[in-house]
């Protein structure tokens, strides 16, 4: 599968103890439990029609390590769909260990700030299967699973993902996500215009409406959209989501 051939709506599953969660804020003590078998949920995101679906290991962004690896080999048995993996992947060994699990793609935040030079490696060694994880809270940059910030603007945090050859931003209002209240649209488009690179928008997704706003976009580079908790709440189906899209 071509990653950008067209716009591409991705549903989420975020994982904490190995089960199905959603963060309010990102905040680790407001999460709500969707399920226990992420394997069950990707089935059923495969049979309503995605192509990708993105994995977030939350346990492992706080412990700068993967702590769902279980979890993610689990849903690479249930399903074809590519996966996007995220969380924890801090060092060339993780990276390894979650590409042996089953990810097709890996997502990096934290690690990219910390250890730059580990960022390039990874994009060596793995042409086309990092994105660049972008979180901002306030209009800085936060890592190690939101709980920190840095000074680093959103700007020069996409220009070093550039510099090291990312395939994509992911890019996340956290203030946003989970509260289904809306998307950035804008934002998101300029941070695409501005950085000259895909954006893939996440964090707040609310309506049908911010899907094919977001979709308007795709010549602009933004080139995906990852929804989670409107998804498991029931404001629309991903059968929904997908033709929105499109």
């Amino acid at each position: 599968m071509a990653i950008f051939d067209r716009f591409e709506l991705i549903p989420a599953i975020d994982l904490k103890g190995g089960k199905v969660v959603r963060l309010l804020q990102g905040d680790m003590n407001r999460a709500t439990v969707y399920g226990d078998d992420p394997a069950t949920v990707a089935r059923g995101f495969e049979a309503a029609g995605a192509r990708m679906i993105h994995v977030v290991d939350l346990d492992g962004a706080i412990a700068g390590e993967p702590r769902n690896t279980a979890a993610v080999s689990r849903i690479r048995a249930a399903t074809r769909c590519a996966i996007d993996v995220s969380g924890g992947i801090r060092t060339v060994e993780a990276a390894r260990q979650i590409f042996d699990a089953g990810a097709d793609r890996i997502a990096i935040g934290s690690a990219a700030f910390l250890d730059p030079s580990m960022l390039v490696e990874l994009c060596r060694l793995f042409a086309d299967r990092v994105f660049g994880s972008l979180d901002v809270r306030g209009g800085r940059l936060a890592i190690k699973g939101w709980v920190e910030t840095t000074p680093l603007t959103l700007d020069e945090a996409a220009a070093i993902f550039k510099r090291a050859g990312v395939a994509a931003i992911i890019y996340t209002d956290i203030a946003r996500d989970g509260t289904t209240s809306g998307i950035d649209c804008i934002q998101h488009e300029r941070l695409a215009r501005q950085s000259a690179m895909p954006v893939i928008a996440s964090g707040g997704i609310a309506t049908l409406d911010d899907i094919r706003n977001l979709r308007a976009r795709f010549d602009c580079g933004v080139v995906g959209a990852i929804t989670g908790r409107a998804l498991y709440e029931g404001r629309f189906t991903l059968a929904e989501a997908l033709a929105a899209a499109q």
